[in-house]
């Protein structure tokens, strides 16, 4: 598992923001296996992120 899954499931779901814990419920895939894909695409610039208010609580979504 990679990247790939979670920058193509966030760009089937181009409107909403996910958190990872919803991601990797939704993908079947590990937290940790999540976290380090997301940080990637942050990264590479390639999917949007914020703050959800919370500390160390974010939420993640497909660059338009």
């Amino acid at each position: 598992m990679g990247q790939q899954e979670v920058y193509d499931f966030l760009k089937g779901n181009k409107r909403k923001w996910f958190t990872s814990k919803e991601i990797s419920g939704e993908l079947d895939i590990s937290l940790g296996s999540i976290t380090t894909s997301l940080k990637k695409l942050r990264q590479c610039k390639m999917i949007d992120w914020k703050n959800a208010g919370k500390r160390n609580l974010f939420q993640y979504r497909f660059k338009k």
